[in-house]
């Protein structure tokens, strides 16, 4: 079977969590003979072809972007080719520009859609989008949606309730480095013996900002790994609050990442607005057997974090809440201990890239035979 993936951004230009889903599908389908291609955009396209682990990725030059949203003219005769040699197409919604390219190619394949994320911030424009959006999910012959908590509360995906499977998004434990003991010996040295970690793009979503207010005055030291558009806000803001007790990383490599999450004592994920329909990060976190502080924004996020069961839930946009739960961890390190290995294990049960690859190729199946 071959399956070609349509985003519009993806590895190595990218490293956000619809990029790690699409990588996990295109690799962990393979043992399920499953060939995946890639289609993406690319501003500075250096090869047009490149090998990501063991698929391919094809890169269509980005022309130009309106409202966040990437647009290319070379994309369609490129989709077209890819499209023929495909079983099924694999599109990752959204992204309006997608939309254009499935229906001005008439390409006539089974389609299957990742429904990611409703559109949350461009609200003014999604009224014009919003006719193409659903004839463009009306012509699929499956949505899969990531967690039930975003299927019950998005009025879009209410309307196509009976073609849409809930698949959570999974990880491979074995795909990440395992850290040599010369790197988790570097940061050791450089970070105290306990922190709270937040990992992740810094974006508008993120709730960043609630954070910092929450840590005022506490001392309790937070390492921010990652960067991203709202860097320069979050660190003026920072220094007018005169939090001395902040580490920022930057973009950081996937060994570093992996010694952090097992170093440090918690995991703190304040992303108050529904862009952020599941949370990657806190799939890592879970793996790696970490307690997770989150927000109720009726998203995957309190589906990967249970409330009173894996970690705790607050709140969004609330700076006090935040603290307190943070609080509650760092006073209590058996409450975070236990809460921790809950999450280890409802990663396992529910969260495997396995279990994700296989209920995907399910779908691919049943679509191929109409069923």
């Amino acid at each position: 079977m071959r399956v070609l993936h349509f985003f519009k951004t993806y590895l190595p230009d990218t490293t956000g969590g619809i990029e790690q889903v699409i990588f996990q599908l295109c690799e962990g389908t393979r043992r399920l003979d499953v060939d995946s291609e890639v289609l993406t955009l690319s501003q500075t396209v250096t090869q047009a072809q490149i090998q990501i682990a063991s698929h391919k990725v094809y890169r269509a030059k980005q022309a130009f972007t309106i409202a966040s949203t990437g647009f290319s003219l070379e994309v369609f005769d490129q989709f077209r080719q890819l499209a023929k040699s495909a079983d099924i197409i694999h599109f990752h919604f959204p992204w309006p520009a997608m939309d254009l390219v499935h229906f001005a190619s008439s390409h006539g394949k089974p389609c299957v859609a990742s429904y990611h994320s409703d559109i949350v911030r461009q609200r003014a424009l999604s009224v014009c989008y919003r006719p193409l959006m659903l004839r463009f999910l009306a012509s699929m012959d499956r949505i899969l949606a990531a967690s039930p908590n975003y299927v019950s509360s998005s009025r879009i995906l209410a309307r196509f309730n009976d073609k849409t499977t809930v698949i959570p998004y999974g990880l491979d434990r074995e795909a990440y480095p395992e850290p040599s003991t010369e790197r988790l010996a570097y940061w050791r040295e450089r970070l105290p013996a306990r922190f709270f970690l937040f990992v992740g793009v810094l974006r508008y979503y993120k709730g960043l900002e609630y954070l910092l207010e929450a840590v005022a005055g506490t001392g309790w030291p937070v390492v921010i790994a990652g960067a991203g558009p709202e860097e320069a806000n979050l660190k003026e803001q920072a220094r007018q609050l005169e939090l001395d007790h902040l580490i920022w990383t930057g973009r950081i490599a996937d060994e570093d990442k992996a010694c952090l999450l097992q170093l440090c004592h918690a995991f703190v994920f304040p992303s108050h607005l529904r862009s952020e329909a599941f949370g990657i990060s806190l799939l890592e976190a879970a793996m790696y057997g970490k307690p997770m502080i989150s927000c109720e924004i009726g998203t995957g996020t309190t589906f990967v974090n249970l409330d009173g069961v894996t970690g705790m839930a607050v709140p969004p946009a609330d700076s006090p809440a935040l603290r307190r739960a943070m609080g509650q961890l760092w006073e209590n390190p058996a409450l975070a201990a236990k809460l921790g290995a809950n999450a280890a294990h409802r990663f396992e049960e529910q969260f495997s890239a396995q279990r994700m690859c296989e209920q995907t190729v399910q779908v691919y199946r049943d679509v191929l035979q109409g069923s």
